[in-house]
């Protein structure tokens, strides 16, 4: 069942990004239907928080769609190569943001293992950001596509993990956000293979 539009409309991103773990990605692009457990997040704080695009409340072409109202894509690219997916949440004007950065494959594997040129038994295949909106097929046509439509949207198949399960981390390669790079808003599942590096804790 898809995630209630409301879900996304909480301003607590930190615990969003949190109760997003274990919850289903799906991606569909004309007849392929693919999607993958959400086991790796990063919470974005918004205007306040150093390492989000929306820092100071920037606004610019790339960064408008964070100032939807919760329950869009928020797609870009990154070192001209990679798109990133993230979750928009929290209320409209308010930029808050959840990066999707790792996914186990459960729904088309065969299509993932052609996007993606690789077994899906390799964690590579879709650990990380960049692997895992490849492995979707999120490119920069999803951004600020309706999460509750019918080319990407998140669903719950009561996939839980307790406290002991998950880890909670410094975000990946945000230096230049000073003190917040080292806010512990990352989160994963420990022991999985599809958690990008560094998964040790």
């Amino acid at each position: 069942m898809k995630l209630d539009p409301g879900y996304y409309l909480n301003e607590d991103v930190v615990g969003l990004a949190k109760d997003l773990l274990g919850k289903v990605l799906y991606t569909k692009i004309g007849d392929e239907i693919t999607a993958g457990i959400i086991v790796e997040t990063e919470a974005y704080f918004g205007v306040k928080d150093k390492a989000s695009h929306a820092y100071g409340g920037r606004r610019t072409n790339r960064t408008e769609t964070m100032y939807g109202a919760g329950g869009i894509a928020y797609v870009y690219l990154c070192y001209g190569m990679h798109h990133l997916f993230n979750v928009v949440t929290s209320t409209e004007n308010d930029p808050h943001a959840v990066l999707i950065r790792g996914i186990e494959p459960l729904v088309g594997i065969e299509i993932m293992e052609e996007r993606r040129n690789m077994p899906h038994t390799k964690g590579a295949i879709s650990a990380g950001p960049g692997s895992a909106a490849k492995a979707l097929g999120i490119n920069k046509t999803f951004n600020a596509k309706n999460l509750s439509g019918d080319d990407i949207w998140i669903e719950d198949h009561g996939i839980k993990y307790n406290e002991n399960d998950i880890a909670a981390t410094p975000r990946v390669g945000i230096a230049y956000a000073k003190e917040h790079a080292l806010l512990p808003w990352r989160f994963f599942v420990k022991g999985n293979k599809y958690v990008s590096k560094p998964n040790k804790i």
